[in-house]
């Protein structure tokens, strides 16, 4: 967790990763492609970087109502994830031992717009 917790803040405020590599990570790179968001179905667009999902405008998604477009990240079958919103300025990740299913898809989201309603109230 500490790992992903510095990551995030890399991701927010890069130091070590050059801008150029940031910015073809977080940019979409196909355009216009459909695509399934696994747990959500069908997206069009399933927009994604070199190696990052973005939001976009996808809606439902996982990373919930108030993440911004430019928000970025990834989850596994592992039921973990990283989502990093640059318009907040926040990163959030969680770990679980419990593989990525309707729980996931019922906790996530709301999870999202509690910790982004929190830091909006600070």
């Amino acid at each position: 967790a500490a790992d992903l917790a510095r990551f995030g803040a890399e991701l927010l405020a890069p130091r070590l990763l050059a801008r150029e590599t940031l910015d073809a990570a977080t940019s979409v790179v196909f355009p216009g492609l459909s695509g399934v968001l696994p747990g959500y179905g069908n997206q069009k667009p399933n927009d994604w970087g070199l190696g990052f999902e973005i939001r976009d405008g996808k809606a439902p998604h996982w990373t919930g109502a108030g993440s911004s477009p430019r928000t970025f990240g990834h989850f596994g079958q592992a039921g973990t994830f990283l989502w990093v919103d640059p318009d907040a300025g926040a990163a959030c990740a969680a770990l679980a031992d419990r593989a990525f299913g309707p729980w996931a898809i019922e906790a996530w989201p709301p999870f999202t717009d509690a910790v982004l309603a929190d830091l909006r109230a600070a």
